[in-house]
């Protein structure tokens, strides 16, 4: 079993190449054009990776065959390598390719370097749920049982959290004092409440512990 490290990237920029322009090369344009430079690689591309490129959202590339010399010409400016292909051997060839490259090459078949978990987003809350690929179900339903937990209000928390600290930075010297201000804040049912109702009504509430 592979040891991987949780991380979140930053992928402005940064070039992904797909091979495979079927349902699954679509699923992962989708999923990465919002956050990188998205290449598909392909004979043929579904309806929906055309409407992609014609938004401007990524960029296709039509080939006829994937030689060897084409492949790395594709994969050359490329952080992230997925082959999706529907030939196995072909897959197979471009993740050698991609690893010998240095690329990080992201399989559908089976982990690779990166695995793409499951995602929930709470303004600047993001949480990563994944199985390895063991288990995509349960990955799912993971996410949806911390969807219950992890309310919109989290977010609110979040910023709330982030302009009083900046406050405490100019008001309060100690360190250990602001952490504790913090602390309180996050602890304290009545700032939650006040958060169902609005920001202002919570920031209100929450200010008492700042004085």
């Amino acid at each position: 079993m592979k040891k991987f490290l949780p991380l979140l990237l930053d992928l402005e920029g940064k070039g992904v190449v797909i091979f495979g322009g079927g349902g699954v090369g679509e699923r992962k344009a989708s999923l990465f054009c919002d956050h990188a430079e998205v290449t598909v690689v392909s004979r043929e591309f579904t309806p929906e990776l055309n409407h992609l490129s014609l938004a401007g959202k990524i960029r296709l590339i039509k080939v006829k065959d994937l030689t060897e010399q084409g492949i790395r010409q594709y994969i050359e400016n490329a952080l992230i390598v997925i082959p999706a292909t529907n030939d196995a051997a072909l897959n197979e060839n471009i993740t050698r390719l991609a690893h010998g490259s240095g690329k990080l090459v992201d399989r559908v078949d089976e982990p690779g370097d990166i695995v793409v978990p499951s995602v929930i987003r709470r303004g600047d809350i993001v949480i990563g749920i994944s199985t390895l690929g063991m288990s995509p179900a349960l990955s799912k339903y993971i996410r949806k049982r911390l969807e219950e937990v992890i309310t919109p209000e989290f977010a609110l928390m979040s910023q709330l959290q982030h302009e009083v600290r900046e406050i405490l930075k100019t008001q309060v010297v100690d360190q250990k004092r602001r952490r504790e201000i913090l602390w309180n804040i996050i602890n304290d049912s009545d700032v939650w409440s006040a958060l169902r109702e609005s920001y202002e009504k919570a920031y209100k509430v929450a200010s008492k512990h700042i004085g």
